[in-house]
């Protein structure tokens, strides 16, 4: 069990080395604030609304939070997903939360991550190649949006 926690705890320090790394490029710092609204946004294990993140980090103000949100976007420690329902969410990059895709439900806007297995990610990769170097574009890298129903609103 000790190994278990041991190794969660190098991971949360690898993220919060690499937040730190991120933001500190941007000329930034990892404040007391950003920190809980990072811990937000990994707890939640899913993209988030403002309002979900501001739900679990009392005292902090809407303004505030806009602000570092954007800090985060434009350092590439936070992506925004617009979904369907036009309310932003929001997650950790991909550098720091690893590959996934997104399902979208159109009906109430709910946002959930999807990791593929390898061998079908390489397989996504290989076709997306061919699809982007007949138009003449050179791929760097994939995103994947599956849009439709939740099974709450089927």
């Amino acid at each position: 069990m000790a190994s278990r926690s041991g190794h969660a705890n190098e991971r949360t320090d690898d993220v919060v080395a690499q937040i730190k790394r991120l933001l500190t490029a941007s000329n930034q710092r990892l404040t007391r604030v950003r920190g809980s609204v990072i811990e937000a946004l990994r707890g939640a294990g899913r993209p988030i609304r403002v309002d979900e993140i501001l739900a679990v980090t009392p005292g902090l103000s809407q303004s505030s939070l806009y602000r570092n949100l954007a800090v985060f976007e434009a350092a590439g420690v936070v992506v925004r997903i617009q979904s369907a329902d036009g309310r932003a969410r929001f997650e950790l990059s991909e550098e720091l939360a690893g590959h996934h895709h997104h399902l979208i439900c159109t009906r109430c806007g709910a946002i959930d991550d999807v990791a593929l297995p390898d061998d079908i990610e390489q397989r996504l990769d290989g076709v997306l190649a061919d699809v982007a170097a007949k138009s003449g574009f050179s791929m760097e890298h994939h995103r994947l949006d599956v849009v439709g129903l939740c099974r709450h609103c089927r």
